[in-house]
């Protein structure tokens, strides 16, 4: 059992005292609730644990990590895979901070074909689980483009959007279009080819996106001998051609291996938070294609850590998972990663070490590929940190006449219902974006009553304090949602603090007139202006950011009131519902039977607990 230990709140240690035993899945959250990392763990209760004691041995990052935890969710699985499936999924779903992530994976296409009777191939970046296929993921939008020119060169497949079956193909309402007439499709619409036929046609595709091309040029010979049999030249001619191109493609590959053998070559290198991994595919004993992916969040992380994270997240949705994988080292978990692989594999996937020559020459060669590519991107990032301004915040600098360009801009915005729950929130934009881990958010300690100006001039005050106070850096224009009011207090705090070379405005709402100190009249920028739009949507997020927490702030406090109405629901039994359910919406939507189980909580207090909630 784990002691109190003072840094962390009691109620986080009785939760992982409590902690399940099972295979899952944890999350950790921080002061606000949102989720900052999640892992996956054969015993839920002992792998929390470690995060908690001996903390000082811990790498930064780990020790960081460690000081934002205020709750933690757990995900009991019936086994350790199940546990790394659920970890993918909730990965994907909110992004934590403290985990290793693959840059932009979502935005890698795919080739999907769909679950049609006579299915399309497309090219997509979104997956939807509706019985369609997908290969990939590409991460040379120029490989997957070319791919598809083949397949529609090589193959009839249809383009249309038309969903098609057997009844309305006997119906005949869909016309034969311009493709048939150019001979890119055998016309499905019209019965003008069996279905069987297209079905064939389609699982050879299949074969070529898997890299069995010498199945697809068998395929493409028996139709050109077929057609030539049937005195139908020109057709035979044009599946001539289409041979022609596969093998043309086919002899582009270079042949590293005899035995033909499904294989993946993945080599990780990094420097710094940045890693990049290159994955080269290798099918019937030729190179296909090569895979260069972007990770973040890999400072202080093993790299076998970093290597069994990349390969839940490169083959969690891929098609093209081989027989072998081949790596410079074992990840962490290996036995696990394999019988999760196996299964989406529906068969045997090995993860192994190369010990032949001609495999250490490919693992050689995509380590050479991976560092020359980490230095282009370093160095990419480093000229467009130090270089790159948007045009929007030259413009910005030219209407407001600012000393040097606003890049990090911080935006205060004051909600309150008369009085009640009054909040502060503060966004950051750098290079005119959101720079989300910098937003904060604070509830107003010393205004008490309605008064905007002295919440205004709180917050801004406890903002600047702390950044004096850390040495951090400082913006190069403030924006304050709200009038001459609200702007002068927020000056005065800056002159008190002697931080009155700060740019500093105001933008009202109604006329979105941007006050500046010192000026009687409000300047008026057109409304096309792009610096306005700019300031607009920076004003509009710190309101939005505000009044989200005031909301959860409101809500919280109408769920006590409303549990403070119940006879027998005194504090304790009230505090344990709350160190039970974390949020209000969790508490919502259990059922009785799920607050019966909380302590101090029978069976009774559970319905009338329940009724009130729902019905009051």
């Amino acid at each position: 059992m784990i002691k109190s230990i003072s840094k962390f709140p009691e109620s986080l240690i009785l939760k992982i005292n409590q902690a399940p035993v099972d295979p899952g899945c944890y999350l950790f959250k921080n002061e606000q609730s949102k989720i900052i990392y999640i892992g996956k763990a054969k015993n839920l209760k002992n792998r929390v644990k470690t995060y908690l004691t001996q903390t000082q041995s811990k790498d930064p990052k780990t020790q960081s990590l460690v000081k934002k935890i205020h709750e933690i969710e757990f995900f009991a699985t019936h086994s350790e895979v199940e546990a790394l499936i659920l970890e993918n999924t909730l990965i994907k779903q909110y992004h934590p901070r403290y985990n290793i992530l693959l840059k932009d994976d979502k935005t890698f296409p795919y080739v999907r074909i769909t679950s049609e009777p006579y299915p399309r191939v497309l090219i997509t970046r979104k997956l939807i689980d509706d019985g369609s296929k997908y290969f990939g993921p590409y991460t040379d939008s120029k490989a997957i483009k070319n791919i598809l020119r083949i397949i529609k060169k090589a193959f009839t497949v249809r383009s249309c959007q038309y969903y098609l079956d057997s009844t309305i193909i006997k119906r005949k309402k869909i016309k034969l279009c311009l493709q048939y007439h150019i001979h890119n499709c055998e016309g499905p619409c019209q019965d003008l080819i069996a279905e069987n036929d297209y079905k064939l046609m389609i699982a050879n595709i299949e074969a070529f996106l898997k890299g069995n091309i010498s199945t697809v040029i068998s395929y493409l010979r028996d139709k050109m001998e077929t057609a030539a049999q049937n005195f139908r030249y020109e057709l035979a001619a044009r599946i001539r051609d289409n041979l022609n191109l596969l093998q043309h493609y086919s002899r582009r590959q270079s042949v590293e291996f005899r035995d033909f053998q499904d294989r993946d070559f993945i080599n990780l290198v990094s420097e710094g938070d940045i890693g990049v991994a290159i994955v080269v595919r290798v099918r019937q004993g030729k190179m296909i294609g090569k895979d260069t992916i972007i990770i973040e969040g890999v400072l202080n992380s093993e790299p076998a850590e970093v290597l069994s994270n990349f390969i839940q997240q490169y083959y969690n949705n891929s098609q093209l998972i081989p027989e072998e994988i081949n790596i410079s080292e074992y990840p962490t978990q290996r036995e696990i990663l394999e019988k999760w692989l196996s299964a989406l594999h529906q068969g045997a996937v090995k993860i192994t070490r190369p010990t032949r020559e001609e495999k250490l020459r490919l693992m050689k060669l995509t380590e050479k590929n991976a560092q020359i590519y980490l230095k282009e991107y370093l160095l990419k990032l480093s000229t467009l940190s130090a270089e790159y301004i948007p045009k929007t915040l030259k413009e910005l600098q030219k209407d407001l006449m600012l000393p040097r360009i606003p890049k990090r801009i911080e935006a205060f915005d004051i909600s309150n219902l008369q009085g009640k729950f009054p909040v502060g929130s503060l966004v950051t934009f750098y290079n005119a974006r959101p720079l989300k881990r910098e937003y904060r958010r604070f509830k107003i300690k010393t205004v008490k009553g309605i008064d905007d100006f002295a919440m205004m001039a709180e917050v801004v005050r406890r903002r600047y304090l702390r950044l004096q106070e850390e040495s951090q850096a400082l913006p190069d224009l403030i924006l304050i949602d709200g009038g001459k009011g609200q702007l002068s207090a927020a000056k005065q705090v800056l002159v008190d603090l002697n931080l009155n070379s700060i740019p500093i405005l105001g933008l009202a709402k109604k006329l979105e007139e941007i006050v500046v100190p010192d000026r009687s009249e409000p300047l008026i920028l057109s409304r096309n202006s792009i610096s306005l739009s700019l300031l607009i949507k920076i004003r509009d997020e710190a309101h939005r950011f505000a009044i989200t927490y005031h909301r959860s702030l409101r809500s919280k406090k109408e769920i006590t009131s409303v549990l403070d109405e119940i006879k027998g629901l005194g504090e304790k039994k009230k505090q344990a519902l709350w160190k039970y359910f974390d949020t209000i919406s969790e508490m919502r939507s259990a059922s009785i039977e799920d607050l019966g189980d909380v302590e101090g909580i029978g069976p009774k207090l559970a319905k009338v607990i329940w009724d009130k909630l729902h019905y009051d």
